[in-house]
């Protein structure tokens, strides 16, 4: 009969509807998380509303081959704590053959029934059982097993066996990717725990070079500062090395477990750099798609490493004051204040007690960066670390190219006589050029460029060189390593002709405490300038009789004369 319409009657759902409904919920919900144990809970409880299910169980093999519960419904927790699967039993059957068991009546089943104390409802309840494999790639993973109520429903057990293992299957995908994604999480950790330990002895200061007196006044005060959340500014002309004592700073401290995070602000403009150190919330600006986190909030419970700080601009010096206040801050575009537990070293190669003075850098933000200062010392200040630096780029490149070269004693006293103004950077940069360029097995004099007149440090600088001649050499003894067998002997004072650059150190004092008290009736002018002129004239113009009068090198007179711009007169 026809008589009631369409419109008013729906059909009841047929059960390939409700299975495929079903199918569809359970994938959702095992694509929703990677948490396996939370997901397969919510399985269970699915399977539960579309079957009248007692109790379900899911079990996974484990690294050591051993069968787990994972997931349970319908059962309480001291049936949990007591399901064992490795005295045998229908479940371990299912996981060693990889084939479902369906038990129409469990009562009728010798093997459950001598299970049945965790099975209190077997006396009073007519109980089927279908379990089938959890497989993925031919390879079975587990087991999902659940019991059927025969008084509600009489089951169709070939159906509701193919509906099950329909389930396992989609499981065992989800179970297959939480492994891998396990796997690769655990070995990234392993490689995170292996890279720090690998830095942190890359940066202890028994690793970092030097050995000259001036660096070990330098090591002495990163020891006494390292443990503390003290600020440190990081001092010294670029290329010495600031960003190498900032990582030793945060690996010698109590929080070499937390990150390290370095920004480079000269690098970057006012709105970039307040971008990248606060972060942004989304559609704060033009191209802000999503929220990103500042390097701030990354360095928490770490380290910050600011290099370059005098190159930033004074109105972004104001908002960084503001942080290092009060360690909170707020991301661009946002109005919640972020607090951070961040440590800050601080770097820069400007003078910022002019900068301070000329009004460019705030007094207030200097004496809160310069708390704990350092100096670095320039590389032309401890020439005796040359050796052993230049043995340890070496070192390193012919580990990276494959190769076994040396050094010779004559190029080593190239390198120790050099003034080096781009200090070590530009020491390891020479060295790697060399070694490129070197076609024998071992680096001699000729493979450097200032051999051939082709040195690029004096390109650079050459209209402050033009004037300046080239005085007789000063041999000045250094301490090899263990490699070389005698002492170096530096040819100083040709080399740093052709290296000398317009950002020297003050004289001034070396000056007036060597200069003899008889060197003239009248006594030499109290200006470092005209100090020079003065015992220049005195000397005819001879530069290495004017040195000794002021108790200077003929090295140092070079610097002297190049720093005031004085030229040579020539008769």
């Amino acid at each position: 009969m026809n008589d009631v319409p369409r419109s008013t009657a729906m059909a009841p759902l047929s059960r390939g509807d409700i299975s495929l409904t079903a199918i569809y919920e359970v994938s959702k919900i095992l694509s929703s998380s990677l948490d396996l144990r939370l997901t397969l809970r919510e399985v269970l409880s699915i399977l539960s509303s579309f079957l009248d299910m007692q109790r379900g169980m899911i079990s996974l093999v484990q690294d050591d081959g051993s069968l787990r519960l994972i997931a349970a419904h319908g059962l309480t927790q001291a049936e949990i704590d007591a399901m064992r699967f490795e005295d045998g039993g229908v479940t371990l059957r299912i996981f060693v053959t990889g084939l479902p068991i369906v038990v129409p009546n469990i009562r009728n089943e010798p093997e459950f029934v001598a299970r049945n104390s965790t099975r209190p409802e077997v006396d009073t309840a007519d109980i089927s059982f279908i379990g089938v494999p959890i497989r993925c790639n031919r390879e079975t993973l587990g087991v999902l097993s659940v019991d059927l109520d025969r008084q509600v429903s009489q089951p169709h057990f070939a159906r509701d066996a193919r509906f099950l293992q329909m389930v396992a299957n989609l499981i065992g995908q989800a179970a297959r990717l939480a492994q891998l994604v396990e796997g690769e999480r655990k070995e990234l950790m392993g490689e995170t725990r292996r890279l720090k330990k690998e830095l942190a002895g890359k940066y202890k200061l028994d690793s970092v070079i030097g050995t000259s007196k001036l660096m070990q006044e330098v090591f002495a005060e990163v020891h006494q500062c390292a443990p503390g959340r003290t600020t440190v500014l990081l001092r010294g002309e670029s290329g010495t090395g600031k960003e190498v004592i900032a990582r030793a700073i945060h690996y010698l401290s109590t929080r070499k477990d937390g990150p390290f995070i370095k920004v480079n602000c000269a690098a970057l403009s006012e709105t970039l750099l307040e971008s990248e150190l606060f972060g942004h919330e989304r559609g704060a600006f033009t191209g802000a798609h999503t929220e990103r986190k500042g390097r701030f909030e990354q360095a928490h419970g770490g380290t910050l490493f600011l290099d370059e700080i005098g190159d930033i601009s004074p109105s972004f010096q104001a908002k960084l004051l503001r942080v290092l206040q009060e360690r909170e801050f707020e991301r661009v575009g946002g109005n919640k204040a972020i607090k951070v537990d961040v440590r800050l070293i601080c770097a820069t190669n400007r003078d910022l007690e002019k900068a301070v003075a000329a009004g460019e850098f705030r007094s207030d933000l200097y004496y809160r960066i310069n708390v704990v200062p350092i100096f670095l010392p320039p590389l032309r200040d401890r020439v005796e670390d040359i050796p052993r630096l230049v043995e340890h780029f070496l070192d390193g490149f012919n580990k990276e190219n494959k190769r076994g070269l040396s050094v010779s004693r004559g190029a080593l006293a190239v390198l120790t006589g050099c003034y080096w103004p781009g200090n070590v950077r530009e020491l390891q940069n020479c060295v790697e050029r060399a070694a490129t360029m070197t076609m024998g097995s071992v680096i001699t004099e000729a493979s450097f460029p200032c051999s051939q007149n082709r040195c690029l440090t004096r390109t650079l600088h050459q209209p402050m060189l033009r004037d300046i001649p080239v005085v007789a050499a000063e041999v000045v003894p250094v301490s090899a390593p263990d490699a070389f067998d005698e002492p170096i002997l530096t040819e100083s004072a040709g080399a740093a002709a052709a290296y000398n650059t317009p950002d020297l150190p003050s004289l001034d004092g070396r000056i007036r405490s060597h200069t003899p008290a008889t060197a003239d009736s009248v006594g030499p002018p109290q200006n470092e300038r005209e100090r020079l002129i003065w015992a220049m004239e005195k000397c005819g113009w001879v530069q290495a009789k004017a040195a000794r009068v002021l108790g200077l090198t003929a090295r140092q007179m070079g610097y002297a004369l190049q720093k005031h711009q004085i030229p040579i007169k020539r008769f």
